[in-house]
């Protein structure tokens, strides 16, 4: 079984609303027979550093000094050597891989079918999950097994939630040339709280290092995880990094 964790970088405003210009659905896809191993780590790294809150990119900010944040008594020095911890688990593991959307907000609402940011979310959404699916079913033809996955994402409003949830379980279901095949994928969309759940705090990280890349130019911490991107003949592009609307 395998576990892919979503979260996301960047804001989605109605389009007549200074937004961004980029939205990322971060994604790590962790083996079951890796989870264990991960979360002792995370702990480990935790404990190491008394850091008792989640793990969330924009706590590295030597700025941020929300309430929740566990990390403020670190220097930036010691915010940048746990990050690079966090990263190096990722890249330790051969079968972990990363899976992300990155939406061009102004040209994704140029699309016909692309009226509001409830519609942006969803079909940023749709490329990460089709691309595990895929992922999935490359897995499955070359060792001669299936391999099935879960879709694990951290939770939001419940009245986008339960959309989200009913979106998903259409698209798995759904019977159209133009939709993909869900055969990998198990039971309907899981949604959990951040702070319980390890491989949303991984994918937060990702997610804020490729929204790094694209919105500032700076791939200094996307060049640290850039192995673990999924990739074709060494092609991120497409596979394991997707860009909506396509040749943005």
């Amino acid at each position: 079984m395998h576990l892919f964790f979503l979260d996301e970088s960047g804001t989605i405003v109605p389009e007549s609303k200074k937004h961004t210009e980029y939205f990322i659905i971060g994604g790590v896809i962790i083996p079951e027979i890796h989870w264990h191993e991960i979360y002792k780590k995370l702990r480990d790294i935790k404990r190491q550093f008394d850091i008792k809150s989640e793990i969330k990119w924009r706590y590295f900010s030597p700025n941020n000094c929300e309430e929740d944040n566990g990390m403020k008594h670190l220097t930036f020095e010691q915010k940048n050597n746990v990050r690079n911890k966090l990263y190096e688990i990722i890249t330790s593991y051969k079968s972990l891989k990363i899976i992300s959307t990155v939406t061009n907000i102004k040209e994704a609402y140029k699309l016909p079918y692309i009226n509001n940011q409830d519609d942006l979310y969803w079909y940023s959404y749709k490329q990460s999950v089709e691309r595990f699916q895929y992922y999935l079913q490359d897995l499955s033809r070359e060792s001669g097994a299936d391999f099935n996955g879960l879709v694990i994402i951290d939770n939001r409003l419940s009245c986008d939630d339960n959309r989200l949830r009913n979106l998903h379980h259409n698209l798995m279901v759904v019977n159209r040339d133009n939709y993909s095949n869900f055969n990998n994928l198990i039971e309907g969309l899981f949604i959990a709280p951040s702070h319980l759940s390890v491989g949303i705090q991984f994918a937060d990280i990702v997610a804020g290092a490729i929204f790094r890349k694209f919105e500032k130019n700076d791939d200094k911490y996307y060049s640290l995880i850039k192995n673990s991107i999924r990739n074709r003949n060494g092609k991120v592009e497409g596979y394991g990094i997707v860009k909506f609307p396509k040749n943005i």
